[in-house]
């Protein structure tokens, strides 16, 4: 597995090593083991898919809080996203800023998203399936967004904002000068 730290130290990109013969490829895409020696030592409690039938489809910007805040694995099972992770840490020299990185299902990155960041990604191909792993469980009471369209974010999503297929709640997020204090600098909330 190759990990490796984006324009903010705490969200990181891994790669999987894939075995490939005749037949096809294999990859093991979590060993406790391995993520603990590269520092992510998490436990993970739930995983979730997700399926977007056409490129466009906008999910994000999510997170959730305290009692329940989740960090976050995601890789792109079929098809290609463009994922973004948020720095919402209140204190942190890279509030504000983000990440985002192309995951497909041929190149087989995942991002680990850590807690105290904002999450969301675009479709770049139909039909496309996402799953990630988290280290909190769902809890509605606890969950909280960010707008994804915030021009104070300057995400460069493939798709203009009128065009990007999102869901009303979505769409209802406030801007990041609108959000309260979630997490400290730590990630602690």
């Amino acid at each position: 597995m190759q990990v490796e730290t984006t324009a903010i130290e705490a969200v990181k990109i891994v790669t999987p090593k894939r075995h490939g013969d005749a037949r096809g490829w294999f990859m093991e895409t979590w060993s406790r083991r391995g993520f603990a020696s590269a520092g992510i030592d998490v436990d993970f409690v739930q995983d979730n898919q997700s399926l977007s039938a056409e490129a466009g489809v906008i999910r994000g910007l999510h997170f959730q809080v305290a009692p329940s805040p989740q960090g976050k694995l995601v890789r792109a099972v079929r098809g290609a996203i463009l994922d973004v992770a948020v720095d919402i840490r209140v204190g942190s020299p890279t509030y504000g800023r983000h990440v985002a990185v192309e995951l497909t299902a041929e190149n087989g990155r995942q991002l680990w998203v850590p807690v105290g960041f904002a999450h969301g990604f675009c479709t770049l191909e139909p039909m496309t399936e996402v799953v990630y792993k988290v280290t909190g469980y769902y809890d509605p009471a606890a969950d909280k967004g960010l707008a994804f369209d915030d021009p104070a974010l300057a995400i460069a999503w493939p798709v203009a904002a009128a065009a990007a297929i999102v869901s009303d709640k979505d769409r209802r997020h406030p801007p990041l000068a609108a959000l309260p204090a979630y997490f400290d600098a730590a990630g602690r909330g």
